[in-house]
């Protein structure tokens, strides 16, 4: 009872050491970087690490939530290419974002971005590569040596949920394809159609799967999901050697203040936590968020999302479609029902994200203003970096002009007036979603009452009618 006891503590600790060392991992070289040059750094490293992003969704369920049949795949399939993949990195720590080509700009940007050491990074590598065997002798320790074949039913469905978005760049170059190219996805196009048909399939679809599940697998399923949302949405951090979502290329942008991004932490916390003023802030509010942008994109030229099979917009619709996913699958399911008084804490809540995301995006430009490495500053009039447009408090999506009033954060300028109009729109738009769901559950209840109605009526005259049989034999 003992040994049984330590190993499950021992288990727990390893588990979350190899989920901070794997977060911290994507803030350096990022392996993602490697999905899109499988010959440059060959198939067996690279299909290694595309396996070990399954063990980052196996290990959690077979961990904290004792899921045999994850324990059974994770023990006896994962640590082959966790050997493996430490004799075959070739060049991977030697990857850089500089090249012949670089401009005095980029050399800024390695500068920042690559803030932490080449030894730090191979260190960190191999942590994470013995905290996953360490975890592989712990489950054979707590689990024994018998498997169920059952229980491998469920890899190809983790390694598929795992898969790098961008190793689908291997087949195509971005560059050959330009804006006026009939696969480049822009607003109202086939492919935006396609983009919003597949949220609605997607939620729909999960909705039915979920509803016929027994309440303790609902909750497994949730948790999957989260933990495939956490693992994709930390993919963009390969953003620091240039292949990053849309058209950031520094570490800044990993900061999680745009609303959707925020939105991935909250809702994963409601499903883990299942805490009532989670699931308040993920249905009132980054529901919303993600189903706006699906809606509208912005202009095309801050939205710079590629072909649509490219990895930008693989990586938007699946985040945002598991996003919206596990903020309204908690309340249609049942799980969890939303009152008005619950929009309070929300409110409050996105307020504060407001203020949070002006004034880092008022910072992070200052700091980039004027940064200067061998002898150049960068410069945003010379267009040397994008700006930090955290929840939209920088760059206005609507092909509007807002009258400005002046905010000077450190050495740049903010537009109070329209930070102020983005928080009354969000706001109006997050009541008109709760509009849209309290009319739904009145209509949904009036036609259950309609039925229920109908359904009385008919069972009265099938008792009238057997009565009246029975009378006529008689």
């Amino acid at each position: 009872m003992k040994l049984n006891k330590l190993t499950d503590i021992g288990l727990k600790v390893c588990a979350a050491l190899l989920i901070a060392v794997s977060l911290v991992l994507t803030f350096t070289v990022s392996d993602y970087y490697i999905f899109n040059r499988v010959s440059e750094y060959g198939f067996v490293f690279v299909f290694c690490q595309w396996m070990k992003k399954a063990g980052l969704l196996l290990i959690p369920l077979a961990v904290f939530y004792n899921k045999k049949s994850c324990s059974d795949i994770t023990k006896y399939f994962l640590p082959v290419f966790v050997i493996v993949s430490c004799f075959t990195f070739g060049e991977f720590f030697n990857a850089t974002s500089i090249t012949e080509n670089s401009t005095p700009a980029d050399f800024c940007f390695a500068e920042i971005n690559e803030f932490i050491p080449k030894t730090v990074n191979m260190s960190l590598f191999f942590i994470s590569n013995a905290l996953y065997l360490f975890i592989c002798a712990g489950l054979f320790v707590r689990d024994g040596f018998k498997v169920g074949l059952k229980s491998f039913a469920y890899l190809p469905f983790a390694v598929t949920a795992c898969i790098p978005l961008n190793i689908f760049e291997n087949f195509f170059d971005i560059n050959d394809y330009s804006p006026a190219h009939f696969l480049w996805f822009r607003n109202f196009t086939v492919w935006h159609l396609l983009a919003v048909l597949t949220l609605a399939g997607f939620t729909i679809g999960a909705y039915f799967f979920l509803k016929y599940q027994s309440e303790s697998k609902r909750q497994d399923y949730l948790v999957a999901t989260a933990i495939i949302l956490l693992i994709q949405y930390h993919s963009k951090d390969s953003v620091l050697l240039g292949d990053g979502y849309n058209v950031y290329s520094y570490v800044f942008s990993a900061v999680p203040l745009f609303i959707c991004n925020i939105g991935v932490y909250v809702a994963c916390l409601s499903v883990f936590l299942k805490k009532r003023v989670l699931y308040s802030i993920s249905f009132f509010v980054h529901a919303v968020g993600a189903l706006t942008v699906f809606i509208y994109f912005g202009k095309d030229e801050m939205s710079n999302y590629g072909i649509f099979c490219s990895y930008s917009i693989l990586f938007f619709c699946l985040t945002h479609c598991l996003l919206f996913a596990l903020c309204v699958l908690p309340t249609a399911l049942g799980q969890y029902k939303f009152k008005i008084k619950d929009c309070i804490i929300p409110l409050v809540y996105y307020f504060i994200v407001i203020i949070l995301a002006t004034v880092s995006s008022g910072l992070v430009s200052s700091f980039l203003e004027g940064y200067t490495h061998n002898g150049y500053s960068l410069s945003y009039e010379n267009g040397d970096f994008n700006l930090p447009n955290y929840a939209f408090t920088q760059v206005n999506p609507l092909p509007v002009n807002v009258p400005v009033i002046p905010l000077k954060i450190w050495k740049w300028e903010m537009n109070l007036l329209y930070v102020a109009l983005v928080y009354v729109a969000y706001v109006c738009l997050f009541w008109a979603f709760n509009g849209a769901y309290i009319l739904f559950l009145a209509i949904h209840k009036k036609v259950l009452s309609r039925t229920r109605h109908e359904l009385e009526l008919t069972h009265e005259l099938l008792a009238e009618t057997a009565v009246s049989e029975d009378e006529n034999k008689e």
